[in-house]
């Protein structure tokens, strides 16, 4: 018999929220001062266009209950905003002074434009309006539910994608790199610099600057060192093997076996890896290949003149990296085919 209740009640557990009260100035100074700290993979996304930013500010105006900001509280005591980037850059466009705007990237403030209710106001700054309706604005209160840094990592990943619904829809990369922040990550962030990591990896334009880079950079980590743990979920595999590796990650051991891989790769792939007449790499051949020539090179295997463009085609390792592929016994087996052609 499923114990729905028991499961509920351990899960709900593992969440837990504060909501405040927070007015549009405090809220601005809040996000200037970095009390709240919108992260570069959310600041990045395209701002909503003016008649939007419009429509929120006359809500305001209006007293009309916005949605909630979300928010994650972290343990230093700043708060990492979840969702709620376009109605926070809104009023900073809006109430902003000039060092605010600058540091948000706006060139000047919002003229407001598109109001169907309160249409006096279109073609208005904020500067414009009568100190009353500037103090009346500055005071609104807006709510904020917060996370608290009790909260586990990966419950914080689960919110991130849950409210993740922005003008541009982060992927899971994007989301870890906002939630599993520290060394690691900039070690990850580092490594997709390395020119032959770039030489031996194809990818098309559109997945060059979405975290695709960084997430393969992981997957290496990951199935290189943990991959007795995998068991098909690959985004709950990437999330644990990230948040572990946030506390202990052997850097030096690690950089040395990427390097010794990727240059030895480069050399034997110069066109990287790919299979017939497709120009972009197979995410399931990327992980047979450079975790087979890792655990190779780590034993001391020179994998140079193995010929790897030529049995990159056979029909074995072809079937072991497509289809149904998200196994452990799969992606042991296919790794385990290219560690034995290269060693």
């Amino acid at each position: 018999m499923k114990d729905y209740i028991n499961q509920l009640d351990k899960e709900t557990r593992k969440v837990d929220f504060d909501s405040f009260d927070i007015s549009v100035k405090e809220l601005v100074s809040m996000a200037d001062e970095g009390i709240v700290d919108i992260a570069p993979e959310y600041q990045r996304q395209f701002r909503w266009p003016v008649d939007n930013q419009s429509r929120l500010i006359e809500s305001v105006l209006l007293g009309i209950p916005v949605p909630s900001l979300f928010m994650a509280a972290n343990k230093d005591g700043s708060w990492e905003l979840i969702d709620g980037v376009q109605r926070l850059n809104s009023l900073i466009h809006f109430v902003g002074n000039e060092k605010q705007l600058e540091k948000f990237g706006f060139e000047n403030n919002l003229t407001l434009n598109g109001l169907e209710v309160l249409t006096e106001f279109n073609g208005s700054k904020f500067s414009d309006l009568p100190q009353t309706l500037k103090l009346k604005f500055n005071l609104r209160p807006l709510k904020v539910t917060t996370l608290s840094d009790k909260s586990d990592l990966k419950v914080r990943f689960d919110l991130f994608e849950r409210l993740n619904t922005g003008g541009i829809k982060l992927t899971d990369q994007e989301i870890r790199a906002c939630v599993f922040r520290g060394q690691f990550n900039d070690f990850i962030s580092e490594l997709t610099t390395n020119e032959h990591f770039l030489s031996v990896v194809n990818l098309p334009k559109a997945k060059e600057n979405d975290g695709t880079k960084n997430e393969l950079i992981l997957k290496f980590f990951a199935y290189k060192n943990n991959r007795d743990k995998f068991d098909h979920s690959v985004v709950e595999f990437l999330n644990e093997y990230m948040a572990d590796s946030t506390v202990s990650f052997n850097y030096k051991k690690n950089r040395t076996i990427f390097e010794k891989t990727f240059e030895a790769l480069a050399q034997e792939l110069p066109e990287g890896i790919k299979r017939g007449n497709r120009k972009t790499t197979p995410y399931n051949l990327y992980e047979a290949v450079t975790i087979g020539a890792a655990d190779a090179i780590e034993e001391g295997s020179d994998i140079s003149g193995k010929n790897i463009l030529t049995w990159i085609e056979d029909e074995e390792l072809t079937r072991l990296t497509s289809g149904a592929t998200n196994s452990r016994p799969r992606l042991k087996s296919r790794i385990s085919y290219c560690y034995d052609r290269l060693k």
